[in-house]
This record gives C-alpha cells, structure tokens and sequence, in this order.
C-alpha cells in the first residue's frame, strides 16, 4: 500500500525558506503601499515620475534579466537569496534616513527603485530554482502552493495594516519596517541546512552560450511560448495601469490612504481564495484549460478599475470587486503556469529557464511603466487605464486560440528530453532539451501523467 506523502510543513529547511519569504513578502507589500503614497502624497509626484518609478522598479529584468539567470545557475542559491535581502534592505533604509532627513526626491526614489529592481532580478530567479532542488520534484507544487499562499496572505493583510498606519504615522515608517523584514529574512534563510553544489568551474562554457540555452528552451517549447507572450502582453498592461493608479486613486477618486490601503486588502483576498482554491479548480476545469480560462476573466476584472471613474457609479465597491476577481485569477493562472514550467525544465537550466521568461514577461514592465506615464501626461490618467484593459485583451489571444482550451491535463518533464536544434551559429549544448512540436504536446497532454505531473494536494506559487 502507497504511504501517504508527507506534507512539506514537516521538511525543517522549507520551512525556514518559508518563513523567509513570509516576511520578506510582508514588508515588501507594506514598501508597495508606502513608496507610491510617499511619492504623490509628500513629494508631490507627477504621473510622468510615477511611469519613471514604475519603470525603475522593474527596468533590471530587461537590463540583466538574462545573464543573471546564468549567474545564478553558477552560484549556490541559497547564498543569492541572502545578499539580495541584505542590499534591499540596506537601499530601503537609505531612503527612510533621506525621509527623515527632509532630503527624499523623486530621482532618490527612482535610484533605489533601479537597485532593488536589480536585487529581485537575482532573488526571483533565485528563489523559484531553489525550490525544486530543496524539496524535490514530486513536491514543487505543495511548495509553489504554500509560498503563493503566503503571498497571497500578505497582500492581504500589509494594505489593511499599511491603510490604518497612515492614519498615525508616516509612510517612511512603513518602509522601515520593510528593512527589518528584509533582515530577518535574510538570517532565516541563512539558517537554511541544505548545502547545493555548484557546477564545476572547470565545466562553464561562455556566457553567451548559457544564456542561448536557456532562451533556446522558452522558444522551443511551444506551449511555454504561449504563456510567455500571454504573461508579458498581461505584465505590459499593467505596468501601464501600475504608473497611474495611486495617483487614480487618490487624486481622481479622492480616497483617503487608509481606504485605499482597505481596498487594496479587500482586493487581495481573491488572491488568498486563488491560492487555496487552485488545486481543485484546476482539477475541475484542466490544468491546461484553466490557463486560458483564468486569462480570459481576468480583462472584465481589469475593466471596472477604470469603470469606477465614471460619475453614478459606486467607485470602492467596483474596484473592490474587481480587484478580487484579478487576483483570484491572476494566482490560479500563475499556480498552473509556474508549476508547468518547473516540472518541464530540466535542474541544470531551471535558472536560465527563470531568467529567460523574466526576461520578456518583466522586461517589458519598464517599457510599459514609462508608456503609462506619457499617456497619463497627455491623455489623461482615466483613458489611460482603457487604454490598459485594450492592450490585457489581446495579451489573451496566445493562450486562448491555441490547443489549451482542447486540453485537460499538461505535459510533463518526460515530454522535453530530446535535444535542441541550435540556431545557426550557436553551438550545441551536450544534453539540451526541447520539447516536441505544438501537435505532438497537445495529443500526448491527454495522457495518464506522470508521478511528476500529477495534480498537487495544494496549489499556488
């Protein structure tokens, strides 16, 4: 008789990794409220400093997105997890001590937006390569599930708290807390046991071939080529969203911070129910299916932000109920993908895999943050955000008119051993995968899968 799995709440360095991440994810949503409240309630930001924020906050995903994937791969994880809060936290109380001084700008803010954009590039790509490696295949998604989970929690709980704190205190106190966040988790981490094994130096090829590896995979994957062009069409639109919104929401609707912060929770609670609820909804409708599915109800979510601004209309409950919806669909979308792509991607590539799919899907964040701000400027935030609802339709087209919705079940590891084909010019990479032609992944989906690929008992990033 088949004993039970055990459940990873029992696994001492998941839960030190866990714990980690719940507080750096506490106070990187309490840094997400207070940094754009700071800037257009105290520094008095424009919506073209707004996209310029926005932008920095994501612009080292395009810059060194793909070679860090490689870094990574060549690094022990655990260690980049580790720097990467130590300089957040460093560069976050930079910014309190520039507050408190009366010495905060907006290029300050824009600074310390370039280096931690820079610090999570290494952190992400680190920290969902890690995982598979510290808790083994058969339980990345009971993994992925529960640190979704704690995501989804604390966008839950940080606007709540952050909303009612900014009744009292002021919105550099909130960023401090998010640098003791970053240090506990840096020294949680530290505690972590397991040690990974590098690669040999004496087996590094260049750079430029590590990278084309990785990229080489996303491309030849035709499934994964789908979700890439679906995520970072849906990134995109909300980068523009993301360089109006708070000025939207303060300005246009008047809301207070405290209501804002409650909105903002309220929303996020759609993510919490995304998390527990992915597993079975995923069971229910396909885990293939529910990729265009979540998709597709993701754009009227989208449109009642913008809706809200409309005179006669009740502006906190439609963004309330929108925002629910989004991040109920946006984690249940997430859970599906990013689990798909840890189970396909071979250990020595997961890095690169990461980092080429950050690459496009966040890279064109920047691009859409400053975009945001230039039509905020000169058409005004409100068409600006149907603007966004426009472009998070099409981003559905990849996923909807491919063989996702004939679909159940995704395929697993076992479909990408084969070796790549090169680009001309490229050299071959001993023991490369690929992945079979669009055809062959959808007929062979509907197959019994693997231990690998079977539906997780919990779900979520």
């Amino acid at each position: 008789m088949t004993q039970p799995r055990r459940s990873l709440i029992h696994h001492p360095d998941f839960r030190r990794l866990w714990t980690g991440d719940a507080l750096g994810q506490l106070g990187a949503q309490l840094s997400y409220l207070a940094l754009p409240v700071f800037a257009v309630k105290h520094l008095d930001a424009t919506e073209w400093q707004m996209g310029a924020l926005t932008a920095a906050e994501t612009a080292a995903f395009l810059v060194i997105g793909l070679p860090a994937g490689a870094w990574v791969d060549r690094m022990r994880k655990r260690r980049v997890l580790i720097v990467s809060d130590l300089v957040r936290a460093v560069v976050l109380a930079i910014v309190v001590l520039a507050a408190f001084a009366d010495a905060a700008t907006m290029p300050l803010l824009i600074c310390a937006g370039l280096v931690l954009s820079a610090a999570s590039v290494f952190f992400d790509v680190a920290h969902q390569s890690y995982v598979p490696g510290l808790v083994g295949l058969e339980h990345i998604v009971e993994g992925n599930s529960k640190l979704q989970a704690t995501q989804s929690v604390a966008q839950v709980a940080a606007p709540a708290i952050g909303g009612a704190l900014l009744r009292v205190v002021s919105a550099p106190a909130l960023i401090a807390v998010n640098v003791v966040t970053y240090l506990v988790s840096a020294f949680t981490v530290a505690r972590i046991q397991h040690r990974e094994e590098p690669p040999s130096p004496d087996s590094r090829r260049p750079l430029r071939t590590e990278i084309a590896e990785g990229m080489r995979f996303v491309v030849h994957q035709p499934l994964l080529r789908r979700i890439v062009a679906c995520t970072g069409g849906a990134n995109f639109a909300g980068a523009i969203t993301n360089a109006v919104f708070v000025i939207y929401a303060l300005r246009t609707l008047g809301l207070s911070t405290a209501t804002f912060g409650t909105v903002m929770s309220a929303s996020a609670i759609g993510g919490l129910v995304g998390a527990v609820s992915a597993d079975r909804f995923a069971r229910w409708i396909g885990e293939a299916r529910v990729i265009p599915v979540a998709a597709i109800a993701c754009v009227p979510a989208i449109a009642l932000t913008p809706l809200a601004g409309h005179a006669g209309l009740p502006a906190v409950p439609l963004m309330v109920v929108g925002g629910f919806t989004m991040s109920f669909c946006v984690v249940v979308y997430n859970v599906a993908q990013v689990s798909f792509r840890q189970r396909v991607c071979p250990p020595p590539l997961l890095g690169r895999m990461n980092a080429s799919i950050r690459f496009v899907v966040w890279g064109c964040m920047p691009i859409g943050g400053l975009l945001g701000g230039w039509l905020g400027t000169h058409l005004g935030v409100l068409p600006t955000l149907w603007v966004a609802v426009g472009i998070s339709a099409l981003a559905t087209l990849p996923v909807v008119l491919g063989p996702f919705l004939g679909m159940r079940d995704l395929p697993g590891a076992p479909e990408a051993t084969a070796p790549v084909e090169p680009t001309p010019g490229e050299p071959t990479a001993p023991g490369e995968p690929t992945a079979p032609d669009e055809a062959a992944v959808a007929a062979g989906a509907a197959a019994p899968t693997t231990a690998a690929g079977t539906a997780p008992s919990s779900a979520a990033e």
